[in-house]
């Protein structure tokens, strides 16, 4: 399937911003199953100049000044993706996942040990003692590690409430998990908080979801927005599985995968730093429209 996406950040200032600086996050990468076209960043005001690179976890960045007064900044990425993902295997077929854990210490590839960074914790997914207790539930000994990974997605859709007020984009985990309430970015961090109590590799990615689904579907929660999901580490045989827990699904084609890392602050699409009014209001619109099936 290939898409079309528009995504438009604007910030509105209520007095002048001397300068900007600032990192994106807004070009998705060439990843397994997935094709980015064209690529086009559009800066209002004209920045200087913009210097793309490739980051640490091989995400596509930008960076940018604006070094003019101003008291609105608008953003917008457009891009064509392309995306066929592999099925996913029979998740009984999956090794048990404390035979994935083990291999990671044991008989290590360079693939495992690129996956081990993701098994620790990261500065906005610090470990708590609820975190092991709710993943044993769905990780008893033996299990294959796809199938207990699908019922954590499961639990975690059917337990929590899709709540934007609930959290806020600083929010550690443990709200979350005491509201029982959050947003796809509480969804995701929490189940890879989970997933890493057990030692298991699981990683943030940040993307899109189609916009317009197909006839007689029901829209994916978080259309119209930037989505956030989690990816698993199944072992040398299988790689990265990734799984939404606020739409209980496996991701299919209807999800567009824009940048990955350990969580929200390593990938969030826009940040940076202003010199002048500190005060500020966002506005966010996102477009995912398919352009015709392959």
């Amino acid at each position: 399937m290939k898409y079309s996406v528009t995504h438009t950040t604007r910030y509105d200032y209520p007095g002048d911003v001397a300068i900007g600086y600032n990192i994106v996050h807004l070009q998705p990468g060439n990843w397994t199953g997935q094709t980015c076209e064209k690529f086009r960043l559009l800066v209002t005001p004209e920045p200087l100049s913009i210097t793309q690179r490739t980051d640490y976890f091989g995400n596509q960045s930008a960076q940018f000044n604006v070094e003019q007064p101003h008291r609105r900044l608008t953003i917008t990425a457009k891009c064509v993706v392309d995306v066929e993902r592999p099925e996913p295997p029979e998740y009984s077929t999956t090794s048990p996942w404390e035979t994935i854990v083990a291999a990671l210490v044991e008989t290590a590839t360079q693939e495992e040990l690129d996956a081990v960074q993701f098994a620790c914790p990261s500065p906005g997914i610090s470990a708590f003692s609820g975190l092991e207790e709710y993943a044993r539930i769905s990780f008893p000994a033996g299990r294959p590690i796809l199938e207990a990974s699908v019922d954590l997605t499961r639990r975690i859709f059917e337990e929590f409430k899709y709540d934007p007020n609930a959290t806020s984009v600083t929010s550690e985990i443990r709200e979350a998990f005491e509201k029982r309430s959050g947003v796809c970015q509480d969804f995701a961090h929490f189940q890879i908080g989970c997933l890493r109590s057990l030692g298991i590799p699981a990683r943030y990615v940040s993307g899109y979801i189609r916009t317009i689904p197909p006839e007689g579907q029901e829209a994916l929660v978080g259309a119209d927005a930037s989505h956030a999901w989690a990816s698993v580490w199944c072992g040398r045989a299988i790689g990265w599985v990734d799984l939404d827990p606020t739409n209980n699904q496996i991701v299919s084609n209807d999800h567009i995968t824009v940048a990955i890392g350990r969580e929200y602050s390593d990938v969030c699409p826009v940040k940076g730093v202003i010199v002048g009014n500190a005060a500020q209001s966002l506005a966010v619109a996102v477009s995912v429209e398919p352009i015709g099936d392959k």
